[in-house]
């Protein structure tokens, strides 16, 4: 197993990345490895961090503003090489249906659980990190 994975947060909201950072954790599960986080305020830091490579699941604030989360997911999956999983946190869960549009690989809706962000986060981890042998 890696010995880290590193985990974009998109929120133009200072406290919704540290909501994200706090659920999480370093370690969101026993079987995958610590996460470094890489803040993103923007949607152009967000489009750099993704061409530069190495993120391994993006966390996206769907309520983000100007670029929601939403668009920003859609916009990626159909711009970046081999785009990374993205958890996508929605207002509310009825918008679950608006994940699925984005192309999402997970949701969670606001306010963010830490239990199921953890869980969400870590189901993505696990499907993106080559098995340890």
């Amino acid at each position: 197993m890696q010995s880290t994975a590193t985990v974009l947060v998109y929120s133009d909201d200072a406290n919704t990345r540290e909501q994200v950072r706090l659920a999480a954790g370093r370690r969101p599960a026993d079987d995958v490895p610590a996460i470094e986080y890489l803040e993103c305020a923007t949607l152009p830091a967000v489009l750099s961090e993704l061409e530069k490579g190495g993120v391994d699941v993006c966390v996206l604030d769907g309520e983000a503003v100007p670029a929601g989360g939403m668009g920003v997911c859609r916009q990626i999956k159909d711009e970046i090489f081999e785009c990374p999983p993205v958890l996508l946190l929605i207002g509310r869960p009825q918008d679950a249906w608006l994940a699925t549009w984005s192309r999402a690989e997970a949701a969670v809706a606001h306010p963010v659980d830490p239990a199921e962000l953890a869980s969400s986060l870590a189901s993505l981890l696990r499907g993106r990190l080559p098995s340890a042998v």
